[in-house]
């Protein structure tokens, strides 16, 4: 395609925060949309050429819709892509592109802050002093919530792309010793240092999950392998939402099968308000929730939009990069 006045469309421009997007309306003709409705979408593709999308989905009825005839590129300001049709788009010569890699600090130092929560309970600590508790108490110090030290504990990583070892790196500074889950479907007991997950479940003190959403992978931690950990386990999900069999973990927690969990994702987001994992945070004292937050420090943000921007220059230079089709 070559570079002669495309027509931009950013559908929900509210995901990026407080970035500017004026790197894009400076150069291009750009219309831009903080929310669009699921109903909302085909009307707002008339005539564009280039759609920016962090979620609002193109399924096989958008894509096939008049309204999206003059579509060329769906730019995804994020690295899955799981929102589009990808079999519906290469029949329509649409290309697709992402951007991997953008968010490997902010993700890896979000789950670290949740492991060091659940290990210090500094955020139960300091709840305790904003309800009185210290200035009543006997003694210099409260020591009303159970913590414990990183150093010799053993962290299992489930997924070591970039997040998975930027983790590693981040724990090994702490002490921790690294265990890294086989990946799955390999025949060998061990490869290249790693465990099959079950012996890593079981061995490890904390496990956290940076693995992609597959049909391999939905609900890989469930009832089963929740009664592999130890009842002093903790487990972190910053990964995806439908990683964990949600019901089972809530049981696990309640039960006190495993110590904590510490969750960034669920399988619904925003969540409606009878989703059972923010029942659950409202009933136990062992569950941590975030709302999807790991990915949000402002340099990631303004590091995704300027990639976006690179990959749509490239393509309208005619040398695409970062295509997934």
């Amino acid at each position: 395609m070559s570079e002669q006045k495309p027509r931009i469309v950013f559908l929900d421009a509210a995901t990026y925060g407080d970035v500017s997007l004026q790197l894009f309306t400076d150069q291009w003709d750009c219309t831009v949309y903080q929310i669009t409705s699921s109903t909302e979408t085909t009307p707002r593709l008339v005539g564009q050429t280039i759609a920016i999308t962090n979620k609002v989905p193109f399924d096989r009825a958008v894509l096939n819709s008049p309204e999206a005839s003059a579509l060329k590129l769906i730019a995804v300001a994020a690295t899955g892509t799981d929102i589009i049709d990808h079999e519906t788009a290469a029949k329509r010569a649409i290309k697709i592109c992402n951007v991997p890699d953008y968010a490997t600090q902010s993700v890896a130092q979000f789950t670290m802050a949740l492991i060091l929560e659940l290990a210090t309970r500094l955020g139960d600590y300091a709840r305790s002093v904003k309800a009185g508790a210290w200035q009543k108490s006997p003694v210099f110090s409260l020591l009303t919530h159970s913590s414990i030290e990183l150093r010799g504990k053993k962290l299992g990583i489930v997924g070591y792309g970039n997040i998975g070892r930027a983790v590693a790196q981040m724990a090994s500074s702490f002490g921790m010793e690294i265990l890294i889950a086989s990946r799955l479907g390999d025949d060998a007991p061990t490869f290249h240092g790693r465990i099959p997950i079950e012996e890593l479940l079981k061995q490890s003190d904390i496990i956290t999950l940076h693995c992609p959403l597959t049909p391999e992978t939905k609900n890989l931690i469930n009832e089963q392998t929740l009664s592999l950990m130890k009842p002093t386990a903790i487990l972190i999900n910053t990964a995806r939402g439908a990683l964990i069999d949600e019901a089972a973990l809530v049981d696990a927690l309640r039960n006190k099968s495993i110590a904590a969990a510490a969750l960034d994702v669920i399988s619904k987001e925003p969540p409606p308000a009878d989703h059972p994992i923010i029942l659950a945070v409202g009933e136990l004292d062992n569950l941590l929730v975030t709302p999807h937050s790991a990915w949000s420090a402002r340099e990631t943000r303004q590091r995704l939009l300027e990639e976006v921007k690179k990959n749509i220059v490239a393509f309208l230079q005619g040398h695409p990069k970062n295509l997934v089709i």
